[in-house]
């Protein structure tokens, strides 16, 4: 089993699948809408914070002795981002549906979509890419409010984070 397996993806999913997983997701939440873009993102910042605490994590490790150093910089690494996520209050993972009319995030990876975590009308709905060397940052403001979420997709096909990123933008 592959790592990407253990984490839940699945080898080869379709944009089309992503796709169908979100609109049988929102139907299972009782939502009658239809997205046309689904993808996977992470809280903005996730994949530097993992970074910063790989690298203490690796310094102490060595510290120590080396066998000790890949095992501190991996476990600096996951300490890094769940310390992250947490603070941005929203989860570790999402997929991302956009729909003619709404945005809607739901906890979990693209495979297994979960609880909803945000529905926000696409009308007064500012998008807004920033492209970083792994990740691309995807900012959703509300005009009227300023209200933000702030993800962040990585740049590996196999999310389809782009799709989402091409639908907004």
């Amino acid at each position: 089993m592959t790592g990407h397996a253990r984490l839940g993806y699945k080898d080869g999913m379709s944009e089309e699948k992503i796709v169908e997983v979100v609109n049988e997701a929102l139907a299972a939440a009782g939502i009658e809408d239809t997205v046309t873009a689904a993808g996977e993102f992470e809280p903005r910042g996730h994949s530097g914070a993992g970074f910063a605490g790989g690298l203490i994590g690796g310094d102490i490790g060595d510290a120590i002795g080396s066998a000790a150093g890949g095992i501190a910089t991996v476990g600096g690494y996951m300490a890094g981002t769940w310390a992250h996520d947490a603070a941005t209050g929203l989860p570790e993972r999402m997929v991302v549906g956009v729909s003619e009319t709404t945005v809607y995030g739901f906890a979990g990876n693209r495979a297994h979509p979960k609880a909803l975590v945000f529905r926000v009308p696409r009308e007064g709905l500012e998008a807004k890419v920033h492209q970083r060397v792994n990740v691309r940052v995807l900012e959703l403001t509300d005009t009227e409010s300023g209200s933000r979420i702030e993800l962040e997709g990585m740049r590996l096909p196999i999310t389809h984070s782009k799709d989402v990123i091409g639908e907004l933008t």
